[in-house]
């Protein structure tokens, strides 16, 4: 009864703290989480261009959108590319040169239909204002040299962008952000550059580069899945990962079919209890390890409970505020234990000198060597957080 009544209170302590943390403004925070197949899906369904049925977005796997691509001529490819850019550009297992021509395609469609609605007459001087807005977000995404993903519109909008080559890359990383990320913050670079997944996808690359400069090396940053928006009560529930976390690992099954070798899968804030829920359905191709920092907590209360194949690390910098968070999982608030404590499991980086919560990837500092060196399977190159303790234990030097 005591256990009871203590794990209530330290509950009721969690919902005070989100509550405090959002001044009050946890109305209209609610996020609706974006699922189901693009716009498009529809006429794709419908088209047989290729003289066969297509497979359905909506519930052909990875493996089955791999096939059926590797057995298109490349004008069947370039025709499905130019009737159905949205859907091409966002199927996982698709090849990625084609699916990076479909976003740039999808993209400027949308950009001219946003060009449109600035100046439409019947709309508003918001309306007017926030096609602009969009349009401005649309035309940086274009720009010469980027390579785009996905890429969907809809809600806030998401999008993921490579770093890299990553067709001829050895070693991969992908980056999945936490709250707040969206369309719209993708790659802000005024402000905290290091807490956006572009930034850290750039600056953990870079530091890849100098650390292996003889490696061929690719980071992605994914913003696939609906964000929770402050720290209301989206943040402290489970409800949006638990949507996110099939997209990430659909995203991670359709890489590996299309040649990508396993990636390390760096998973911040919010963004590691997506990575908590997909982790049992990731096999060793899908992902070579996984890292979590900044985590509230994965709704695990051990590596074990995860039940992934996958090698799973951990950072949490002093300063970082998400260590004041409960790490409780009851009524529905709550993400569990903490990632990084040694009752955990998980192999803990030194997170030395980062900043705050968002500060890991930031140059110089103990994570972002730490983590671009289990990117390059370095493993001996780790530091851990406590020198007494062996977070390479078992593993030695640069693995397949």
């Amino acid at each position: 009864m005591k256990r009871r009544l203590k794990r209530a209170l330290t509950a009721a302590t969690l919902a005070a703290t989100v509550i405090a943390a959002t001044a009050g403004m946890t109305a209209g925070s609610r996020q609706t989480p974006v699922t189901g197949p693009l716009p498009g899906a529809a006429s794709w369904r419908a088209d047989g261009t290729p003289g066969r049925q297509l497979p359905d977005p909506a519930d052909a796997g990875p493996e089955q959108i791999a096939v059926f691509f590797a057995g298109l001529t490349r004008e069947q490819r370039r025709t499905l590319l130019h009737r159905h850019p949205l859907v091409v550009g966002n199927l996982d297992g698709a090849p990625v040169a084609l699916r990076y021509a479909a976003n740039r395609r999808a993209l400027r469609a949308e950009l001219t239909r946003l060009r449109a609605r600035a100046t439409d007459p019947a709309g508003t001087l918001e309306d007017h204002r926030l096609a602009r807005v969009k349009e401005a977000r649309y035309a940086g995404l274009l720009r010469p040299g980027r390579q785009i993903l996905a890429f969907d519109p809809r809600g806030r909008g998401q999008v993921a962008e490579v770093y890299g080559n990553l067709a001829g890359a050895e070693r991969t990383a992908v980056i999945v952000p936490g709250s707040d990320i969206d369309l719209a913050t993708f790659d802000r670079e005024s402000g905290d550059r290091y807490g956006t997944p572009a930034g850290m996808a750039a600056s953990l690359r870079a530091r890849m580069t100098t650390a292996a400069p003889g490696t061929r090396t690719a980071v992605i940053a994914w913003a696939g899945y609906t964000t929770p928006v402050g720290l209301g009560p989206d943040a402290a529930t489970d409800r949006l990962a638990d949507a996110g976390a099939p997209r990430l690992e659909r995203f991670l099954r359709g890489l590996s079919r299309t040649g990508t070798p396993a990636p390390a899968v760096l998973c911040h804030s919010y963004g590691s209890v997506v990575c908590g829920k997909a982790a049992a359905q990731l096999a060793r191709r899908d992902a070579a390890d996984l890292v979590v920092f900044g985590s509230p907590g994965l709704h695990a209360d051990s590596v074990t409970e995860l039940r992934t194949p996958v090698r799973v690390w951990a950072a949490r910098a002093g300063g970082d505020w998400i260590g004041r968070v409960p790490n409780v999982e009851f009524l529905g608030l709550g993400h569990g234990a903490d990632p990084a404590s040694a009752a955990f499991g998980a192999r803990v980086v030194s997170s030395a000198g980062a900043d705050g919560h968002t500060g890991y990837l930031a140059p110089g500092t103990g994570s972002r060597a730490g983590f671009a060196a289990i990117t390059l399977r370095a493993y001996d190159k780790v530091r851990c957080a406590s020198p007494s303790r062996q977070c390479t234990h078992g593993l030695h030097g640069r693995t397949a």
